[in-house]
């Protein structure tokens, strides 16, 4: 009720309590004067009320309308009426427009009286101008009764606005104003009277806008063909955009229908989430296919496209039509033949494993040039940038294969985990990430069991690397609130993907494999169309464990792990006692613990895990069969089975744990003994765990630095790859710290007495007489590539005479005979050793290439040069070129920051360019963090850190938390200088030779 109306009312009532009094009453002279004086009296008071009130509610809706003129600008009509209304009107809003007199446009979330069903939407796309127009009908419920309608749209001209009643009183409801307020994106609409509970409506919205050029909401992108630039438009949603293409509830737990009908060129084709029901002909050329009505979704995960392209199909057992569309030359080369058939081999995996059976007619692959992301999986029509699903196995190396293999596994469970059961609000986006992440590797290992990706890449390449973010002071919660917009990027990092699958991986082994299988379908069944958080999960997981008569309480155990910051260091020391007890404590690992001191308010908190601890004692010969047993307290006693002198303890059994172990010291040397006498006895992942744990507790300052050192001297008896690719993730990093140092030779040449002996026994790859490549087995391969690696980084002049060999051998005869799966090691060595020609060689070779993989590779090795002029010539062409797509050049940028020649150049050329990168990735926030952590995580000097900071202070913006992250690690480098540098190199100084 407006103020305006209640006043009116109250004036009223005022002069007709005191005119009945006068009817009432008979009354004397005196008494009429008294009256007469009474009269006036009283016309005073309501006239001066009048005025005080009326004055209150004009500068109420003066101020709120200025609030909503800041917003929006001017209000739009609706219909010729309502012009003439507006024309007259003075163009405030009073508080008949609000809810109770707030204002609910202002909030993050849209107000919970409306819930759509049904959209009905359809649009004209122009591709000759980059324009787009719509029309959309949304059906909803009304909860709770309201005049106002709240939906999201953003850059979207509205034209025409109808509002319909189904109820009894059925027709067009009258619309008192409608306006946008931009800074939370909604539309509002004001109605006349109440929409009331329980009853459905409808609103007809007309709308234009243009496709653009950035990568978000329905944008557009072009490629070459014959000479020729064609274009096509595709769309991004994910995870604010559909209100950039049409007018919405753009939040997840609105699920609706959706039935789209795209009109275009009859040069083009269309695609959406459904197959095509109908198609029309148009007289003016154009053609409009109408697709089939969509199950409940959310509108992030709608989806369509316009294109040239052509594709490849397959067909299910189950009759589900998979087809992958591209660039007509990238199908007729069968570059997407490999992704579509791991495509259709994983929808039947994914229903046997879970249980539910895929819920659409069909699956569109749609293979596109640019991308803000990887991929996205729209329910039936998943987006992939070209990188990521397209293979010509004649170039691409294992490597590019098992990175595109783990992106299609991760986007086709998605259609479980995202689509069908869509988490309620960002807070919880892991529940989606963190499964599509961790079933990256069970999948992969589905189609090929002998990489057994689960039990060891699974550790280096997730385990390993999140821990590295998770371990410092500027993490944050698996689960973190959304307060504004701009947060809801922020919630798609690493700590979701990554950490949220570590922490599913673990809960998977303390379950089991058959209940957690068991618990994961009762979670799909009960929430199947519909949203979930964190809670439903954990209760389906805890039903399963009491069925089986075990009483574990998933959410008491996983509350601490998703709603904290951060993983616990597990420290295991035997106690001198004759009990054979051992001492166990748990505290916050952080990389700097001085934080701890500088940041109290964060750190005083009680910090504290239940730790699912596995256990296992052994000696030169056995070892024992592990136990688990659970960690709640702060230091705990437990006894551990017999224990002699020369007994080690080994905690965390193949690292299915979220945490890191310590050992005391005598225990640490007890397990380097055992590396370097018979390294067997322990299992590949505890090695790799061993080594990444040594190298991560010494740089946090828990163990000397020479540990590490030490234990990496075993590594010439190490058969395995998997300890190798985890020694040269922690080196890769060591080195990067040091390679600016004086000393830097003495690192260099230790790790290279490390290698040498295992990089001389495995050789280069061979090729048969008929000049193709052999073949070995997949750990073989990849062991051979991360010794040869290794052995060119570190100064092998075998090696180097290797590669650069190799480089000439295709120069002169123009024939590439470089081993695909050591290419990118070769281009690399030889662009980093030879003269400025072989750099305009590989160039040429980036332009002519067709191969996307190779033209990956070839584009980051001229990263490697040491030629300063050759780097910034780089750094300029491909962020002008065309030919560089946005993502590589992010990782051009970020190479070029490897290299030590290019590191401060990187640095500069990121900050004087900062405002075109902002504004290309700016609203892609996972892109821009990857930026900048590339950037700048190799700085170490005490300059550096002060232009990093000087930096932030004009620059910042939205990207701060990543920029908080780059501060901390910076401060880091420089404190490990400041504290380690000459222990560690006086400790090489007199390392042995062999």
């Amino acid at each position: 009720m407006g103020i305006e109306d209640a006043s009116m009312r109250n004036g009223r009532a005022l002069s007709d309590q005191w005119a009945d009094s006068v009817v009432v009453r008979p009354r004397t002279t005196e008494q009429h004067i008294t009256v007469h004086k009474r009269l006036v009296l009283g016309f005073a008071i309501s006239i001066l009320t009048l005025i005080i009130v009326t004055a209150i509610a004009i500068t109420l809706s003066v101020s709120f309308e200025r609030c909503a003129a800041e917003s929006s600008g001017a209000l739009a009509a609706n219909g010729s009426s309502n012009s003439k209304w507006k024309q007259s009107r003075d163009g405030n809003i009073s508080h008949r427009d609000t809810e109770d007199g707030q204002q609910p446009w202002r909030n993050l979330r849209l107000p919970a009286t409306l819930r759509p069903r049904h959209y009905d939407l359809r649009l004209s796309v122009n591709m000759e101008n980059f324009s787009f127009s719509g029309e959309v009908n949304i059906e909803f419920e009304c909860v709770n009764s309201t005049k106002l309608i709240v939906l999201h749209t953003d850059r979207l001209e509205v034209e025409k606005v109808l509002v319909f009643s189904d109820s009894k009183k059925a027709g067009v409801m009258r619309i008192q104003r409608r306006f946008h307020y931009q800074p939370k994106q909604v539309f509002v609409i004001a109605l006349h009277r109440e929409m009331k509970p329980l009853r459905t409506y409808k609103i007809n919205i007309t709308f234009h806008a243009n496709t653009e050029h950035e990568l978000l909401g329905f944008f557009r992108s072009s490629y070459t063909l014959n000479g020729e630039r064609r274009f096509l438009a595709v769309t991004q949603f994910s995870p604010t955009h559909a209100r950039k293409a049409f007018p919405c509830f753009d939040e997840p737990i609105y699920k609706a229908t959706f039935r789209v009908s795209l009109k275009h060129e009859s040069s083009y084709q269309s695609l959406s989430n459904m197959p095509v029901e109908s198609s029309t002909s148009e007289e003016d050329g154009w053609v409009t296919n109408h697709f089939s009505r969509t199950p409940r979704m959310s509108t992030y995960y709608l989806a369509w496209a316009v294109c040239n392209f052509t594709y490849r199909e397959a067909v299910t057992v189950n009759g589900v039509v998979i087809r992958l569309y591209a660039r007509p030359d990238a199908i007729q080369s069968g570059s997407g033949d490999y992704a579509l058939h791991i495509t259709k081999r994983l929808l039947q995996f994914y229903q046997d494993y879970f249980k539910v059976k895929y819920s659409l007619p069909k699956l569109d692959l749609l293979a596109v040039p640019k991308h803000p992301y990887a991929a996205m999986e729209n329910w039936g029509l998943s987006v992939f940038v070209e990188q990521k699903i397209l293979l010509d196995p004649d170039v691409s190396s294992f490597s590019y294969q098992m990175e595109l293999t783990m992106v299609v596994v991760h986007e086709i469970c998605h259609q479980w985990f995202g689509d069908l059961v869509t988490p309620v609000w960002w807070e919880d986006v892991w529940l989606k990430e963190g499964f599509a992440h961790y079933f990256e590797y069970i999948g992969t290992d589905f189609l090929f069991p002998k990489w057994n990706m689960e039990k060891q890449r699974f550790l280096t390449d997730v385990l390993h690397e999140v821990m590295l973010l998770d371990g410092l002071a500027s993490s944050h919660p698996i689960s973190q609130e959304v307060f504004e917009a701009t947060d809801i990027d922020r919630v798609f990092d690493w700590i979701a993907y990554k950490k949220g699958a570590a922490l599913i991986r673990m809960l998977a082994n303390v379950m089991g494999q058959t209940l957690f299988q068991r618990g994961l379908n009762d979670y799909l069944m009960t929430h199947m169309y519909g949203n979930a958080a964190r809670d439903d999960l954990w209760n389906k997981f805890s039903e399963a464990m009491h069925r089986e008569g075990k009483d574990i309480n998933i959410t008491q155990v996983m509350d601490r792990w998703t709603l904290q910051m951060g993983y616990p260091v597990v420290t295991i020391s035997k106690n001198d006692s004759l009990d054979n007890s051992v001492t166990i404590s748990q505290e916050h690992f952080v990389y700097d613990t001085d934080a701890k001191i500088q940041n109290p308010e964060l750190f005083n908190k009680s910090f504290q895990w239940q730790i699912p601890l596995t256990f296992a004692v052994g000696n030169s010969s056995h070892i024992s069969t592990e136990t688990i047993m659970w960690v709640a307290n702060k230091t705990e006693t437990h006894r551990v089975g017999h224990m002699g002198g020369e007994t080690w303890l080994l905690g965390n059994i193949n690292q299915t744990g979220y945490f890191r172990v310590n050992y005391d010291l005598h225990n640490w040397r007890l397990l380097i003994q055992q590396l370097m006498s018979n390294p067997k006895i322990i299992s590949v992942g505890n090695r790799a765990g061993l080594i990444d744990d040594v190298f991560n507790l010494a740089r946090a300052g828990y163990l000397p630095q020479n540990v590490p050192l030490q234990m990496i001297s075993y590594l010439s008896q190490e058969s395995e790859f998997l300890p190798w690719h985890a020694a040269s993730r922690a080196l890769y990093q060591l080195d990067k710290l040091l390679d600016r140092t004086e000393d830097h030779s003495l690192f260099s040449d230790y790790v290279l007495r490390q290698v040498e002996p295992k990089y001389h026994k495995l050789g280069w790859p061979s090729t048969s007489p008929d000049g193709s490549f052999m073949q070995p087995a997949y750990q073989a391969e990849e062991l051979q590539r991360e010794v040869i690696m290794l052995a060119c980084s570190f100064g092998s002049k075998h090696c180097h005479r290797q590669a650069v060999s190799l480089i000439s051998d295709w120069i002169s005869s123009n024939k590439n005979r470089i081993p695909p799966n050591v290419r990118d090691i070769v281009y690399c060595t030889g662009v980093s050793l030879m003269d400025e020609d072989v750099w305009e060689f590989i160039w040429m070779k980036f332009h002519s290439s067709t191969a996307i993989s190779e033209k990956k590779v070839l584009l980051e090795a001229l990263t490697c040069s040491g030629n300063v002029f050759l780097l910034n010539r780089l750094l300029n062409l491909s962020l002008t070129s065309d030919l560089v797509p946005d993502q590589d050049v992010i990782d051009v940028i970020i190479h070029v920051g490897r290299n030590p020649l290019g590191r401060h150049l990187a640095w500069r050329y990121f900050r004087e360019k900062w405002d075109i990168l902002n504004s290309r990735y700016g609203e892609a926030l996972f892109m821009n963090s990857k930026l900048i952590s590339g950037v700048t995580e190799f700085l170490n000097t005490e300059a550096e850190l002060n232009e990093l900071k000087e930096f932030i202070l004009t620059s910042g913006g939205e990207s701060a938390p990543a920029f908080a992250r780059a501060v901390e690690i910076v401060q880091a480098n420089v404190k490990w200088h400041i504290l380690f540098q000459q222990h560690f190199y006086r400790w090489l100084r007199k390392a042995p030779d062999g």
